[in-house]
């Protein structure tokens, strides 16, 4: 699943991939690549140098096919994971019950919140759920409040009771 916003993929505003078709599959060194960048990514000057000389490409090729890969959908982002609460912030898992009729409007609404880390729809009574990231602790009830008044639905929030680290990489 992707972590972007409401809008493709399987995610709270389209439920398909509607007008975003991949222009390529990713090949065998597309492969090595993405398995490649899943953790451990090299903190220095050229990492991506790094990361082809480890793959045999010239550090160009590691930038360009990652862009490609973008560009093209087979991946949704390519950036740091952070542990936002080390630095002061917070994140909670949030849920709407969303009218059918009224689904388009408060997809809309939602997303306009730039505390909306990303967005999907399911097969529920609360048919749309997303994370709220918040630069304090405070800012998560806030930020529900706010979209109450946005989309004049109850905002029902989840906060982490407990964390667990599970290391998830996907083979490509």
């Amino acid at each position: 699943m992707s972590e972007a916003k409401a809008g493709a993929g399987e995610r709270a505003g389209s439920g398909g991939r509607r007008g975003v078709a991949a222009r390529r599959a990713p090949d065998e060194v597309d492969r090595r690549l993405i398995n490649a960048l899943q953790g451990d990514f090299p903190l220095s000057e050229t990492p991506f140098a790094e990361v082809g000389a480890a793959l045999g490409l010239p550090e160009s090729e590691v930038i360009a096919r990652l862009q490609s890969l973008l560009d093209d959908h087979v991946l949704t982002r390519f950036g740091p994971m952070f542990q936002i609460e080390r630095m002061g912030g917070a994140f909670c898992l949030a849920a709407i019950a969303v009218p059918e009729a009224d689904w388009a409007r408060v997809v809309e609404a939602v997303n306009a919140f730039p505390e909306v880390a990303h967005n999907y729809r399911r097969e529920h009574a609360l048919n749309m759920w997303f994370v709220l990231a918040t630069e304090s602790p405070a800012g998560i009830e806030d930020c529900a409040r706010r979209m109450e008044a946005a989309t004049g639905l109850a905002v029902h929030l989840f906060p982490k009771e407990r964390e667990y680290f599970v290391e998830m990489k996907l083979e490509a």
